[in-house]
């Protein structure tokens, strides 16, 4: 069984919900939706990434955001990463007081079960396409970083980083990984 669930709705039938606190996306006009909260572990590890991007941005500029936060990529795509970071000179940009437009600078999705292969297939291929500048993939059960750069319009991956180790971000500067996964 799955914990997403999908429905075919417009972007102003997606605008109307009513706000939750678990995840849903509007992708090509199908809503996904998760039916059941993450796990802690998962949990643990996007507010980890969340307090180091919010840490860097201190120290580089920008803002670092933590889903739920809707992100319009264009009409009818409306994404949730599980955190991110804008940068001051970002394309990206408030629009209200409940959504961001344009593509973020940096986002770090965690994988679980329910939602792995939307992080890498789905979800890559949108941030590659509206210029995500650096994605991370992060699997709390296995303990890696997958770092993805964009060049040229393509994502090249940067390396796969295991709970010792340490990598540079390009656009952040050095990150270590213990600082993701020890909660």
């Amino acid at each position: 069984m799955t914990d997403l669930v999908t429905t075919e709705m417009t972007e102003e039938e997606f605008l109307a919900l009513p706000e939750t606190m678990l995840r849903r996306e509007l992708i090509y006009g199908e809503l996904v939706e998760a039916v059941a909260a993450p796990e802690l572990d998962h949990q643990d590890v996007v507010g980890s990434i969340f307090v180091l991007l919010k840490a860097r941005a201190k120290i580089v500029g920008g803002k670092a955001y933590i889903a739920p936060v809707d992100v319009r990529l264009m009409t009818k795509v409306v994404v949730q990463p599980d955190a991110f970071w804008v940068a001051a000179s970002s394309t990206c940009k408030p629009e209200g007081k409940k959504r961001l437009v344009g593509a973020p600078d940096l986002i770090a999705e965690v994988l679980s079960l329910s939602t792995a292969y939307e992080d890498r297939k789905r979800k890559f291929e949108l941030y590659e396409q509206f210029g995500v500048r650096e994605y991370w993939l992060v699997d709390p059960r296995s303990q890696l970083i997958e770092v993805w750069h964009l060049e040229n319009g393509r994502f090249q991956r940067i390396g796969i980083y295991g709970v010792n180790d340490s990598f540079d971000s390009p656009l952040l500067g050095g990150i270590a990984a213990t600082d993701i996964f020890e909660a």
